[in-house]
C-alpha cells in the first residue's frame, strides 16, 4: 500500500496514526479486499491472520467484526469468514447513490466558487499516475480528489453522507480503474470537470461528474467481475 493509501484508509476508517493491533488487522485485510487480493466470496482465514501478528484470535475477531460492518467481510455461522459477496444489482445501487451525491457536490462548487487549488494539484498527480500506468497511485489520489471536492463544496452532511458510503465503494472503484483503458479516460474526463468549474458551468459539471461515475459502473458490468 502506499503512504497516501495508508493515510486515506485510516482516515475513512477514524484510525489513529498509531493504531491498535485491531486497527493494523483491519487495514491489513480491508487492503487486501480493496486493491483485489482478496477476491469476493474468498476465505479470510483468521488462524492465519493471527499467526501473522502474533496474536490471540480475540483481536482477529475484533477486526473481522468491523469489516463486516464496513460490508467487506460476511462471517457465517460456524463456517469460515469470507470476503462478501457482491451482485450487479447491489453496484448499480451504489453507484445511482454516489451519482447523485457527487452531482450535487459539483452544483455546490459551481455555486459556492471556492478556492479549488487542491483539486488542480491532485489532477497533476493523476495525469502523473497515468502517464506511469500506476493503477495503486492513482486509484488513491482519485480518492483523495473526490474527498476534496466534498470538503470545498462547503456542505458537511453532504460529506458526511459520502463518507457513510463506506469502504465498498473503494473495492468497486479500485476494479473500475484497474481495467484496460480506463486511467487514461478518467484523466480526460477529470480536465473536463475542472474546466466547467473554472467556467462556471454548473450543468456541465454535473453532467461530467455523473458521466464520470457511470463510466465506471459500465466498466464494471462489462468486466464479468460481479456475481
Amino acid at each position: 500500500m502506499t503512504s497516501n493509501g495508508t493515510v486515506m484508509l485510516r482516515r475513512m476508517l477514524g484510525q489513529s496514526t498509531d493504531g491498535s493491533l485491531v486497527d493494523r488487522i483491519v487495514e491489513d485485510v480491508a487492503m487486501q479486499i480493496i486493491d483485489g487480493r482478496l477476491a469476493p466470496g474468498a476465505d479470510v482465514n483468521s488462524v492465519e491472520l493471527a499467526k501473522r501478528y502474533s496474536s490471540s484470535r480475540t483481536p482477529v475477531r475484533e477486526a473481522l467484526l468491523t469489516l463486516q460492518r464496513e460490508g467487506l467481510v460476511d462471517i457465517p455461522a460456524r463456517r469460515r469468514p469470507r470476503v462478501a459477496p457482491v451482485t450487479l444489482d447491489q453496484i448499480r445501487d451504489v453507484y445511482e447513490v454516489r451519482a447523485s451525491l457527487h452531482g450535487l457536490v459539483s452544483e455546490l462548487i459551481v455555486r459556492n466558487a471556492p478556492d479549488i487549488t487542491v483539486l488542480h494539484e491532485f489532477q497533476a498527480k493523476l495525469a502523473a499516475d497515468a502517464e506511469r500506468g500506476d493503477v495503486d497511485s492513482y486509484f488513491w489520489h482519485n480518492v483523495a480528489f473526490r474527498q476534496a471536492e466534498a470538503e470545498v463544496a462547503g456542505n458537511t452532511q453532504l460529506a458526511r453522507m459520502l463518507s457513510s458510503l463506506g469502504l465498498r465503494t473503494l473495492q468497486l472503484r479500485h476494479v473500475s480503474l484497474s481495467l484496460p483503458g480506463r486511467l487514461d479516460k478518467s484523466v480526460s474526463d477529470h480536465d473536463r470537470l475542472l474546466r466547467a468549474y473554472c467556467d462556471g458551468d454548473a450543468d456541465l459539471a454535473v453532467a461530467i461528474t455523473k458521466s464520470i461515475i457511470k463510466s465506471g459502473l459500465r466498466a464494471i458490468e462489462t468486466s464479468g467481475w460481479a456475481a
